[in-house]
């Protein structure tokens, strides 16, 4: 089992990452609460990671917070979450969310998540509701959510031509339909926004913080 990487931030996009460590690139498969979370290309940076196997692919996804990591595990033990899934969820809602919303048994902001339907929120909310007191310790009360959280963005990280297309495009891979995720952004849509920042806003928009 790889459970943490460390190295060299070689490129970035939403949905992954690639580090260089020991002369190796390892692409690294990341949730959007992780991305807005990385530093610059050619920084160093630490990922918490889970290594999965299956017959017809290896694939090894990374957190920024060991939270998020040990959550993304017990999420996949849920019945009908495999870890594209999970990773989803936690593009949707970090962690510290995700624990709010099973405590507060708020399975409407589940079912707005891409893939979660009203069965799959109920299922998440009774299997989950024993499970997260293995991550007792780890949970902050009222920590921001790097999800939906609005802060400047981070220079050169920005895909920058179109950032309102690009957002879009960053959704529909989430797994919004076109429609909703042209309206999110649409909503939100201002002068001088960034594709991070109008994802960020968007995100708030369709999943309200507790």
């Amino acid at each position: 089992m790889i459970g943490r990487i460390r190295g060299i931030l070689i490129e970035k996009s939403p949905a992954q990452a690639l580090v260089e460590c020991a002369g190796l690139g390892y692409e690294v498969d990341i949730p959007y609460t992780t991305f807005f979370n990385l530093p610059e290309t050619g920084d160093e940076l630490v990922l918490h990671t889970h290594f999965v196997v299956r017959e017809d692919a290896q694939s090894l996804y990374g957190f920024s917070s060991r939270l998020d990591r040990d959550l993304f595990r017990l999420l996949i033990r849920v019945n009908g979450v495999g870890p594209k899934l999970a990773a989803g969820i936690l593009s949707g809602l970090d962690a510290n969310q995700f624990i709010r919303c099973v405590e507060a048994r708020d399975a409407s902001a589940l079912v707005k998540l891409p893939g979660v339907g009203k069965k799959t929120a109920e299922r998440l909310l009774i299997e989950m509701t024993d499970r997260i007191g293995q991550l007792e310790g780890q949970f902050v009360a009222g920590s921001p959510s790097a999800a939906v959280s609005v802060g400047a963005p981070q220079a050169g990280s920005a895909m920058a031509h179109h950032p309102e297309e690009e957002a879009e495009a960053a959704l529909i891979a989430l797994g919004y339909k076109p429609q909703e995720a042209s309206k999110a952004i649409s909503k939100v849509a201002g002068e001088g926004l960034s594709s991070q920042e109008l994802i960020r806003l968007a995100l708030r928009s369709m999943i309200p913080a507790n």
